[in-house]
């Protein structure tokens, strides 16, 4: 499923919340802060892009698979990697390839 994706699926989303599945915790929201292409053919012949997802300072989360849900995508299991803090909270990573 995952590489069916394309930066046009995620695009029209921005601003969205995701929920993110934590094992016995309540879902975290994360909000899809930025969809960013880089014009370069991927091996999925796609182009390649990333996805910052927006969420609190608490818990931060280490890089590894989340379950994130939306709405209108369903469950997708997405690698994410933590790479900015500031006051509005964390900022997380998911690239596609």
């Amino acid at each position: 499923m995952l590489d069916k994706l394309t930066k046009e699926t995620f695009e029209p989303l921005k601003s969205q919340c995701f929920q993110l599945t934590l094992d016995d915790r309540e879902p975290l929201p994360l909000e899809l802060a930025a969809v960013l292409g880089n014009g370069l053919q991927g091996a999925a012949s796609r182009e390649q892009f990333s996805l910052h997802f927006r969420g609190p300072h608490l818990p931060a989360l280490p890089q590894r698979i989340y379950r994130l849900e939306h709405g209108q995508l369903g469950a997708l299991d997405i690698f994410l990697v933590p790479i900015a803090r500031d006051a509005s909270g964390m900022t997380y990573e998911a690239v596609f390839t």
